[in-house]
């Protein structure tokens, strides 16, 4: 079996992906690369989900490169824009050239002797297996499955004969116009498809357990659209970024020091957009405090104003079981349906689904600690992206890549080949997602922890996070760096 060799593997295609090579092109032109993606096109998650609406959940001033200014007027962009920007960054990088498509990665083995990964995918266009070795493997295959969204157990479904469909594999011949549709969930995905589906249906039920906090934003930047009126897009970008940056953390902050204080803004925004009377409190007041789950963004309102002409519903209770025609309610209450779409989540996956093996032990994710959120304890040479859970993911992903790069020039200049993240002294672990979110909640036992403290903590604070990425030192008592020959100690007992 031939056996190709680069100096970075990069693992996906999508926003992550992209990005990570054009650091990588921008910051370490020499280094030869190459990108591994499963499926058969650019964009990752935003050409995979092509429900009704599908857009950005974070403004686009914060969700584009820090290299790449956003000149859209749109602030919370649709799918195909984000995804035809991530095209057009690959493209004017020559990204685009070293994708290697329908290559989904199965496994990766570390050897010590050698200072390289060997990295194993499955063709899934000729059902072959390749190999390929790097002196770094980069992850950016997010953290969820793309072949299955989640589905809880739907009591009765077998005898639903309505069409039932779930957003992650939206089939392009559905047409909703004039029918009666009914979207279980009250997420991210859930508010987007209600106003959305409900511009061409004859209505739009959101039928949720317990709600979520909602907030609405408008779809454009008020501050960009003035200064580009007199400032050049490359200056407005990071001024823009950043005010939405410091905007977004103030928020997070105020969520986490003053929760009922929070919980009651939202609220009032919620009350003057909804009918006079509507029972706020039942369909838009969580139990929990803001940020225990990441906020709902609704562009312009849209979602409280589909409710407020009446072409769209918020129902709060529990399914009994599905009948033939539609859904009966623990409460008795009958919701007919001629589509039902299952909004209902995410199943998580590590690592795109890769095993892992250091020097001949394979590696338990789940007894890894994360270093800095993206490298894992006992396990050379590797970095992964996993973006905010309270801001745009992209702030993250543009740090991660910078920092892998600013470690690579290291290796480099002082003749290191090896970087070996490495466990804190103390046992006192945390999740690695502070989340309580169902379809984080369901995989915790089963990812990556991080310690109390840095650098095995993530602190979800971008400008703090800033200094320690672009700024901060790369030698540190979280890291041990080493030349080919020295075996790691394996990871699984980190």
């Amino acid at each position: 079996m031939a056996t190709d060799h680069v100096d970075v593997l990069i693992v996906g295609a999508g926003l992550s992906g992209v990005g990570a090579a054009c650091h990588l092109l921008r910051s370490c032109p020499g280094k030869t690369y190459a990108l591994l993606e499963a499926r058969d096109a650019i964009g990752g998650t935003w050409d995979l989900f092509r429900y009704p609406g599908v857009r950005s959940d974070s403004d686009m001033f914060t969700l584009g490169y820090s290299f790449k200014p956003w000149t859209s007027p749109k602030a919370i962009a649709d799918g195909d824009s984000i995804r035809d920007y991530v095209r057009q960054t690959a493209r004017e990088y020559g990204v685009d050239r070293h994708i290697r498509f329908r290559h989904r990665v199965v496994s990766g083995a570390w050897d010590s002797a050698s200072a390289r990964w060997t990295v194993r995918a499955h063709r899934e266009d000729t059902g072959e297996t390749v190999e390929l070795t790097c002196g770094f493997l980069y992850v950016c295959a997010g953290y969820y499955r793309y072949d299955a969204g989640y589905t809880p157990p739907l009591p009765g479904v077998e005898r639903y004969a309505g069409r039932l469909v779930h957003p992650q594999h939206w089939p392009a011949d559905l047409d909703h116009t004039g029918k009666r549709v009914v979207v279980i969930g009250s997420g991210a995905t859930a508010v987007t498809l209600v106003p959305a589906m409900a511009e061409r249906a004859a209505h739009v039920t959101m039928l949720q357990r317990s709600p979520t906090y909602v907030l609405a934003l408008p779809s454009r930047d008020r501050l960009a659209d003035a200064l580009r009126r007199r400032l050049p897009a490359t200056a407005v970008y990071p001024l823009v970024r950043w005010k939405n940056v410091l905007l977004a953390t103030a928020t997070y902050q105020l969520s986490r020091r003053a929760p009922h204080l929070v919980r009651k803004l939202l609220r009032r925004g919620a009350t003057g957009r909804l009918p006079a009377g509507y029972d706020v409190d039942r369909h838009f007041s969580p139990r929990y405090d803001p940020w225990d789950q990441r906020l709902c963004i609704v562009p312009d309102g849209d979602l409280f104003a589909a409710v407020q002409a009446g072409r769209a519903s918020v129902v709060t209770d529990t399914i009994d079981t599905f009948t033939e025609h539609g859904l009966r309610l623990t409460s008795g209450e009958e919701l007919p349906a001629d589509v039902v779409v299952t909004a209902t989540g995410l199943n998580l996956l590590a690592l795109g689904g890769m095993t892992l093996r250091v020097d001949g032990a394979d590696v338990d994710l789940a007894r890894t600690v994360a270093y800095k959120g993206m490298m894992l304890s006992g396990v050379p040479n590797l970095a992964m992206t996993i973006g905010y859970t309270n801001a745009s993911w992209t702030l993250k992903a543009d740090l991660v890549a910078t920092y892998v790069c600013r470690l690579l020039r290291h290796l480099d200049r002082t003749g290191q080949q090896i970087v070996t993240p490495q466990p804190p002294p103390d046992d006192d672990r945390v999740p690695l997602i502070d989340l309580r979110s169902g379809y984080v909640l369901r995989s915790l036992d089963a990812l990556p922890k991080q310690g109390r403290s840095a650098p095995w903590r993530l602190y979800q604070n971008y400008p703090r996070d800033v200094l320690l990425m672009r700024h901060g030192r790369l030698t540190d008592e979280g890291v041990r760096f080493s030349r080919a020959g020295s075996p790691v100690r394996s990871a699984s007992r980190a």
